[in-house]
């Protein structure tokens, strides 16, 4: 199974263990993100796999669940715990969940 449902993805990102791709647009990641999230946007993410660990599950979310799932077959193909986190962002922002905005910082 790609796809995790949003309560299990929060389950995840509540325990400070959740790895969490962000693959859309610079623009829609600053407008907001999931605390926490890597964005790495899909057109980039075949050429950035080496920032991301193997060693634990991937939770892919863009806004509604489209690109994520996707990225995350993209993911699976090379060999990561990859999840699709079902609804994506917007999904998230509804559940009245905490929102981080701005720029990505650099590593």
């Amino acid at each position: 199974m790609t796809d995790i449902t949003l309560g299990d993805f929060a389950a995840a990102h509540a325990t400070g263990a959740a790895q969490v791709i962000d693959v859309r647009e610079p623009a829609e990641y600053i407008a907001g993100h999931v605390p926490g999230a890597t964005l790495i946007p899909m057109g980039q993410l075949p050429d950035r796999l080496n920032e991301i660990h193997r060693s634990k599950p991937v939770f892919v979310i863009c806004q509604s669940g489209g690109r994520s799932s996707a990225m995350t077959d993209v993911l699976r193909h090379h060999g990561f715990d990859a999840h699709s986190v079902t609804g994506g962002t917007a999904a998230w922002t509804a559940s009245n969940r905490p929102v981080a905005t701005g720029a990505p910082t650099r590593k």
